[in-house]
């Protein structure tokens, strides 16, 4: 009898403790030293990182067509994907947010040849997040690839295009 009052008050202690230590909201925070560090700091301190405030994958939410895993909008980089479709693509760094293409001669002018530098420079979707820089060769009476100047409106068509294109791809997501 003796043993299982004994038995029986061990348990409800134990009981007792459990359910007092899990009303407990505090949190322990001791002071801490990293490995060159001559000050303690206190353990729930932000520390600075290399990653910067925003941490090594930020504090951005999904949803916001920042691109979770590219570093750049993610809009503008589909978008202008989309409209360099047409071209062959020579190099594209999703995290830098550069695109180049290869030279590109419509079938209807075999004299002449295209060539498109895309860079995308905010995660923003803005008007001003994305430069297009247009190069243009013709053929000189030797056959000759030669540089040819380039009407700046090209380039300016290329950008509204891309984000004609970007505009409505946020609009489709957003539905």
């Amino acid at each position: 009898m003796k043993t299982f009052r004994v038995v029986g008050m061990s348990a409800a202690l134990a009981f007792t403790l459990v359910a007092l230590g899990a009303c407990d909201n505090s949190q322990a925070v001791f002071p801490t030293r990293g490995k060159g560090d001559t000050s303690p700091r206190m353990s729930n301190e932000k520390r600075e990182t290399i990653f910067g405030p925003e941490g090594m994958f930020g504090d951005k939410k999904k949803g916001e067509g920042t691109g979770d895993g590219i570093g750049v909008n993610s809009f503008l980089w589909r978008a202008s994907l989309d409209t360099l479709g047409f071209m062959p693509i020579a190099s594209a760094d999703p995290f830098g947010g550069t695109i180049i293409t290869d030279w590109y001669q419509l079938p209807e002018s075999p004299n002449e040849r295209f060539k498109l530098n895309v860079f995308i420079l905010d995660r923003a979707l803005r008007a001003d997040g994305v430069k297009v820089s247009v190069f243009k060769q013709g053929r000189d009476s030797m056959g000759q690839w030669v540089d040819v100047r380039v009407e700046p409106k090209m380039a300016t068509d290329m950008e509204n295009a891309i984000l004609t294109r970007a505009r409505q791809l946020r609009i489709v997501s957003t539905e």
